[in-house]
């Protein structure tokens, strides 16, 4: 065998220190977090992240400086986390302005902007809907909902005539705290929106027999309210030890577990949870990571969910 000349040997050298070089990061870095799960908007096949941020109380701060700053602070780390929908309502007091406020502070590139028409009369609601927007000081909402369907036939035409002239990208209606199931289904079936939001949550079920299928039948999207009854779930199961089965998809919290059962249904689109605290959003953010739980586990979920809060 002939010796190996000190240029090849150089050369060697040099392409073996470049492999290890490139393979050291591989071995060594830090995993990053993980992305948010999404899911399809039915009727467009868009992807959004199964967890949202809801407005309702906790952003309603008035004009309280450090108030604001908490809740603009709150915003900054969701869409940090990769979040995308912020749900609101002219029902929800200074909520608006404080999110048009952060928006405008912050800059988000991907924010999904969810807010509601909610007053008597179809003319009143273009003027809201208007006010609304300049509240939010966006160009245009990407999804308007008929809120707790107040005047909905008139509102909708209007809303899917927005729609139509490319000033709004989804239609939806709204109930909360199981009212009004049976005007729901028959609105769902026989109009062409995009989005249904209902209360949804461990204890609260209703919904599972009769609008969630058929929202999936109708490829219409789902929006979770009161994953938590307005704090009263967590605050219920506060200080209850989690089960064996929060380990297995990766549940340090209650919070969390409520949130994997509620976007883990294969109809839901999306939760929307409130807070006014950047730890409870992160917390939130991480319910929608990782693995899910299947048919059996959700049984679980519930069952023990009732059994204890």
């Amino acid at each position: 065998m002939s010796p190996v000349s000190p240029l090849r040997r150089h050369l060697l050298q040099s392409v073996l220190a470049a492999s290890g070089s490139l393979a050291l990061p591989s071995l060594h870095a830090a995993p990053g977090p993980a992305p948010l799960l999404t899911r399809p908007i039915p009727s467009s096949g868009e992807q959004i992240p199964v967890i949202g941020l809801g407005s309702w109380i906790t952003f309603n701060v008035g004009r309280d400086p450090q108030a604001r700053k908490e809740c603009q602070e709150v915003m900054r780390q969701f869409f940090a986390g990769g979040g995308r929908m912020i749900d609101s309502s002219p029902m929800y007091g200074s909520a608006q302005d404080v999110i048009g406020e952060a928006i405008q502070a912050i800059k988000p590139q991907r924010l999904f902007s969810a807010d509601k028409v909610w007053i008597s009369g179809g003319a009143r609601g273009v003027q809201q809907i208007e006010a609304s927007r300049k509240l939010w000081r966006v160009p245009r909402f990407d999804l308007l909902q008929v809120h707790n369907l107040l005047s909905w036939e008139e509102h909708l035409k209007t809303l899917l005539a927005m729609k139509k002239e490319g000033r709004l990208r989804y239609v939806g209606i709204t109930t909360s705290e199981g009212r009004r199931h049976g005007e729901i289904e028959k609105i769902m079936a026989s109009q062409p929106i995009d989005f249904v939001q209902v209360s949804y949550n461990a204890l609260d079920r209703e919904v599972e027999q009769r609008i969630l299928p058929l929202a999936r039948e109708r490829r219409i999207g789902v929006i979770a309210n009161r994953p938590f009854r307005q704090g009263d779930l967590t605050q219920a199961l506060a200080g209850k030890p989690l089960p064996g089965w929060a380990a297995d998809i990766g549940c340090t919290t209650w919070a969390q577990a409520l949130l994997k059962f509620i976007v883990s249904h294969p109809a839901v689109t999306c939760a929307i949870p409130a807070t006014s605290s950047v730890a409870h959003v992160r917390e939130n953010l991480l319910a929608g990571t990782g693995r899910m739980p299947d048919e059996a586990l959700r049984k679980r979920i519930a069952q023990d969910a009732e059994r204890l809060a």
